[in-house]
């Protein structure tokens, strides 16, 4: 991109990073999105395939009518699921996975970036992190990471 002048310019985001007590605050909000997420997930794979059975079928006025219900209760939950995506997203957390709730908020730990990792059914508090570049496996006890840094 071409800054001010035709001087090349680069434009970098920064990160948002979050402290402990943001992240754990943030929990209250984000884990409703997250089980209505998993549900709405669950109901349109459930839904597609009566669908297409639907579809490959002739039937009655009030067959043609279930299918139209089946279909837009699918398109309003993937509408909902669009939302909470979005919404998640803009809070500036990570969705890692939909099925289990895994997300990681970003955080500094004594001026290194780290991943704050929480999950659905994981209570109300986030107890686990891990490194920027490792994943779910490399998952550690918050408490044993050092007192330094935002997190």
């Amino acid at each position: 991109m071409k800054g001010p002048g035709g001087l090349g310019a680069k434009i970098t985001l920064m990160a948002r990073y979050f402290g402990i007590d943001e992240a754990n605050a943030l929990l209250a909000d984000v884990q409703p999105l997250l089980e209505q997420l998993k549900a709405d997930r669950d109901r349109v794979a459930e839904l597609q395939p009566e669908i297409e059975r639907s579809q490959k079928s002739n039937g009655s006025a009030e067959h043609a009518e279930q299918l139209a219900e089946m279909e837009r209760e699918q398109r309003l939950a993937v509408r909902r699921m669009q939302y909470a995506v979005s919404q998640i997203d803009e809070w500036g957390v990570t969705l890692r996975d939909i099925n289990t709730g895994l997300i990681d908020f970003p955080a500094l730990a004594s001026g290194r970036p780290i991943w704050l990792c929480w999950r659905l059914g994981e209570g109300n508090t986030i107890n686990w992190w891990h490194e920027a570049d490792k994943g779910f496996a490399s998952r550690q006890p918050l408490t044993e990471l050092g007192q330094g840094g935002r997190a």
